[in-house]
């Protein structure tokens, strides 16, 4: 999970100490995980690593998803996405959401098209943090606009990925405790991952010049 560590940011945060602390843990854990900025652009919401696949699927297009095949994986930038009203997410926020998430899918289809050593890689997965069922359908409609599907979620997870998830749910929660406290939620230590998966041809076709000039013009 990506955290702010504008010197702004840490001015207008609740508990500016706290934040400070989560900023380093947080860059830490993103560089032993290999998670990297692919863009330089100040309103990419998305960073990504390389991971292996753990399931085998198909998606709807028909691409294959092998376990253990590598696949681009994305993570929230936060201090890039745009502040959440405190009554909950209004037409205008979704309106700059959807234009940053489109322009961070452009983004990734020029990083990875200048990369030769990913060419392997046909997959872009998240694993989407939500807490309620609502939210998930929201969150799905979203990302459905964008080409990406959800697969269902093992049922059973083991011992440590149970641990992890909690962790990574504890770390969500200081996130938004020092950043905003009259933002935190009761459900957020139970936060459960929505998966979701685009196809890298259908990344290319949406959100390559051709694909983006057609969903413009349409």
């Amino acid at each position: 999970m990506a955290v702010c560590d504008s010197a702004e940011a840490r001015a207008s945060v609740s508990h500016p100490w706290l934040a400070q602390a989560i900023f380093a843990l947080d860059s830490r854990l993103r560089r032993r995980h290999k998670i990297v900025e692919y863009s330089v652009h100040p309103l990419c919401i998305f960073r990504l690593d390389i991971a292996r696949s753990s399931r085998a699927s198909v998606l709807s297009d028909g691409t294959s998803l092998r376990a253990g095949r590598r696949i681009a994986r994305l993570h929230f930038w936060n201090e890039h996405i745009p502040p959440l009203p405190l009554k909950g997410a209004t037409i205008g926020w979704a309106h700059v959401m959807q234009k940053r998430i489109e322009l961070s899918l452009r983004e990734l289809v020029s990083y990875l098209s200048a990369r030769p050593d990913l060419d392997d890689v046909t997959v872009i997965g998240a694993d989407v943090p939500c807490g309620t069922r609502t939210q998930c359908a929201q969150l799905l409609r979203i990302m459905a606009h964008y080409g990406f599907e959800t697969l269902a979620a093992p049922e059973h997870l083991s011992t440590i990925e149970r641990a992890h998830r909690l962790g990574e749910n504890i770390l969500i929660s200081l996130f938004v405790f020092a950043q905003n406290a009259k933002a935190l939620r009761l459900d957020s230590l139970s936060r459960v991952r929505l998966p979701i998966y685009l196809s890298r041809r259908g990344l290319e076709q949406r959100f390559g010049a051709t694909g983006v000039s057609s969903m413009r013009a349409g």
